[in-house]
């Protein structure tokens, strides 16, 4: 994708989210998640940490997956997706020097927004216990950072803050507000607990663009996009839905092969092989051989 395109596409989400409508995101982990999302026409993705370490690694977000290992992703997805998308860049791999190492790599690589967030390394999933923020000052110079790195100004700072779950909501709010000052465009407010907590998150912010975090099982009522609208908040991701369902069907069409020794009379729905061949591409495929081909057939 060329710099004009890549610049259009962070125009284009820049802009949908000064509209009042929500923006909902579907968390993306892999190619054929990718390639799926991105035949559906959002106005944006998300590039899930959970499930990337998950798919890639086959390990728990967990501080384990690098900055390298993350980038890469990045750079894969922007190659075979056309939607704008978020990146998760977890705690910025480091100090201050790294935070600014890992906003240009994102940016350059191709996406369109970076989540940062306030946690200690090595860091957990927002939905766990036992996460450990850095002090507030310190992330807030991360956020600065960030925003004084980036080259393009429609490449999006989400700052992220985890003080909810082990020091309140009071000190999560302060904390949001300190990293708006530093220049986050988006605040994402971690695990409120109650819809009761997440009204308080949109009262104390009015205007100022505002992420849902929508993990089922997790620690946030998972809420519809009325609702998360009349709360105040602009985008929704919903980083886990696509991994659960995946896992949730791999066990069963797996558990009928191995009661059945054959996939014959699976309960669970199959993506039709002809439309999946079509979706990863073998018709571009096909007529490059077509065009390059020499020997007649």
């Amino acid at each position: 994708m060329s710099k004009v395109e890549l610049a259009s596409k962070r125009a284009r989400l820049a802009a949908r989210l000064r509209e009042p409508r929500l923006i909902s995101a579907p968390g993306i982990f892999e190619m054929i998640s990718a390639r799926i999302a991105d035949e559906m026409d959002f106005d944006c993705l998300y590039m899930t940490g959970y499930g990337v370490v998950a798919s890639y690694l086959g390990l728990p977000d967990a501080g384990i997956a690098t900055y390298t290992d993350m980038v890469n992703r990045v750079t894969q997805f922007a190659r075979v997706t056309r939607t704008p998308f978020i990146a998760d860049g977890d705690t910025g791999y480091g100090g201050l020097l790294n935070v600014a190492h890992t906003v240009r790599g994102y940016e350059a690589a191709g996406a369109c927004g970076i989540q940062l967030e306030d946690q200690e390394f090595p860091k957990k999933c927002g939905h766990m216990l036992g996460r450990r923020v850095i002090a507030r000052d310190d992330m807030a110079d991360k956020v600065r950072v960030a925003a004084e790195t980036r080259e393009d100004t429609n490449f999006l700072i989400i700052a992220r803050t985890d003080a909810r779950t082990t020091h309140g909501l009071d000190d999560a709010l302060r904390r949001a507000e300190a990293y708006l000052r530093a220049g986050a465009d988006v605040l994402f407010v971690e695990s409120p607990e109650s819809v009761e907590e997440m009204r308080r998150i949109g009262e104390t912010f009015k205007g100022i663009p505002l992420l849902a975090n929508m993990v089922e099982g997790g620690r946030t009522p998972v809420l519809s996009a009325a609702e998360l609208e009349s709360i105040g908040y602009r985008i929704a991701i919903f980083p886990a839905t696509g991994f659960l369902a995946t896992a949730a069907a791999l066990e069963g069409v797996y558990a009928r092969i191995k009661a059945q020794g054959s996939s014959i009379g699976g309960e669970v729905p199959l993506y039709p092989f002809p439309k999946m061949s079509q979706l990863m591409g073998f018709d571009e495929v096909a007529a490059f051989d077509e065009r390059h081909r020499t020997d007649g057939r």
